[in-house]
């Protein structure tokens, strides 16, 4: 029999119940415990609509020389991956939260195939702005199809979605394409809206392609959906998947997008700069604006990172300069205790704090966004405009850092890049298999695919009340501005 500690053995003297946790474990020792229902969400398939179409042929990996399947390589239907591996026990021992199961068919290889590598005709498309790893798909895409497939007639499509209608696609193979992962941006070349739905699927029609891979972040992803159901209404054999990119790692339901941990790696360096100039100057402040308009993913992340910030600003929590419990009373006291701080703020930080003219507020960009004003520009305003006020001899310094531009540029890293190989050829199996209307990626770790509309309309947003941004304000100290600002209310 196990130790009791005095309390516990007083209540089961008294005959009261011992605690849950108690319960649990004493339940947990005698017997198993039960799953809640799991719901598997459909994928669409080609047959769904193409009543007569049988599949092409066993898949070529059997005669691959560097592939030798044996049982369990191929994936069948039964193989699933769950959205939640975490979950709570009751005491009885069933599943207390979340209620409700859901699971995504498992990514990888099918025995039979849909699609005769002498027919396949590939199109490869990049939209919306740019993200370390975006040529590295490109090159797993055609290495994978050329290699794994033997498909032949490969295309890259220019400019974005209006290069379908407006520019002819180039040819692409893997001499061609052998170095891009080495290389920033997106060789295809990329732009914003352009979005013409008739016009991008009578050019799918006309070109005759049978697969199209669309790499965009989630107005790309909604695009496709469109994409979709137009090949679906007009009954073409058209496979289309959407291969997440967004350096913001916004994209819900998928663990993250690639080009994520490279972003947070460059937003290390530019961290590590601002501290160097803060520290080295007579009441300085460095402050680093970082990508994320709706997500604070890579300002979170890069905190972590770095160790070296003393506040971190992020879309999903708001804060204020002025009074009791403020960023500006938080920074004149740092400054006091260490002569120097560093600050982060995401771009969709404190957006409702800057003054906008009229004609700012209906600002939209291509893709249909709202224009977001600088937030460094007018944070770094405000902090002058405060320390001549309050402190108008003494010396006081901002240099703002905004590596935007540069962090969206570079060639994805190590850990990147091999995340854009598994996810292209996800991809280019589930195509293969006579899937269509996915997105690929990784839930928990494991690769599945994902309806094209689920993506499209999920968010992954910071969740302030998870533990890792109280860790953030464990390393930082700076003041929780909600609970303050009511406070003082």
């Amino acid at each position: 029999m196990a130790n009791l500690s005095q309390p516990e053995a007083t209540n089961l003297a008294a005959g009261q119940n011992p605690p849950p946790e108690q319960q649990l474990h004493d339940h947990l020792d005698d017997h198993a415990f039960s799953f809640s229902p799991i719901t598997l969400k459909k994928l669409p398939h080609l047959s769904d609509y193409l009543q007569d179409l049988q599949p092409a042929g066993p898949n070529p990996l059997d005669h691959n020389p560097f592939f030798h399947p044996s049982d369990g390589f191929y994936v069948n239907t039964s193989d699933v991956v769950l959205r939640q591996v975490a979950c709570r026990l009751s005491p009885s021992g069933t599943i207390a939260s979340p209620s409700h199961h859901l699971a995504y068919i498992r990514a990888g290889p099918r025995k039979q195939i849909f699609f005769d590598h002498c027919a396949t005709r590939a199109a490869i498309v990049t939209c919306g702005g740019l993200c370390p790893g975006m040529n590295t798909v490109i090159r797993e895409l055609v290495v994978g199809l050329w290699d794994l497939y033997g498909v032949r007639q490969i295309y890259g499509i220019k400019a974005g979605y209006r290069g379908f209608y407006s520019i002819r696609p180039i040819e692409l193979n893997p001499k061609m394409v052998h170095n891009w992962h080495r290389r920033g941006g997106t060789v295809l070349e990329t732009s914003r809206g352009g979005f013409d739905l008739t016009k991008i699927v009578d050019a799918i029609e006309n070109h005759g392609f049978n697969q199209v891979y669309i790499i965009g972040g989630d107005g790309t992803m909604r695009g496709a959906v469109k994409i979709f159901e137009e090949v679906r209404r007009r009954k073409l054999k058209v496979g289309v998947t959407g291969i997440p990119k967004t350096v913001d790692n916004d994209v819900g339901i998928i663990d993250r997008s690639f080009g994520f941990q490279t972003a947070v790696e460059m937003a290390e360096q530019a961290i590590h700069a601002a501290h160097v100039e803060a520290e080295s100057a007579v009441n300085g402040i460095g402050l680093v604006k970082l990508m994320g308009r709706s997500t604070g993913h890579i300002a979170l992340h890069a905190t972590l990172s770095s160790r070296d910030v003393d506040c971190c600003l992020i879309p999903e929590t708001e804060f204020y300069l002025e009074g009791k419990g403020g960023l500006l009373e938080f920074l004149e006291q740092r400054l006091k205790e260490r002569g120097h701080a560093v600050v982060v703020v995401a771009e969709g930080a404190g957006q409702d704090l800057i003054p906008r003219t009229t004609a700012q507020k209906e600002e939209r960009d291509e893709s249909g966004n709202m224009v977001f004003l600088d937030v460094g520009a007018w944070l770094k305003t405000e902090l002058k405009k405060w320390w001549d006020r309050e402190h108008p001899h003494e010396l006081f310094t901002v240099k703002y850092i905004d590596p935007t531009y540069m962090i969206r540029a570079v060639p994805a890293n190590a850990t990147d890049n091999l995340y854009c190989t598994l996810v292209a050829h996800s991809a280019i199996h589930g195509l293969m298999a006579g899937y269509t209307g996915f997105v690929t990626g990784p839930i928990n770790g494991n690769h599945a695919y994902i309806p094209l509309a689920d993506v499209a309309q999920a968010k992954n947003e910071v969740n302030i009340k998870d533990h890792k941004w109280e860790w953030v304000r464990s390393i930082t100290n700076q003041p929780d501005f909600v609970k303050s600002k009511q406070n003082s209310v």
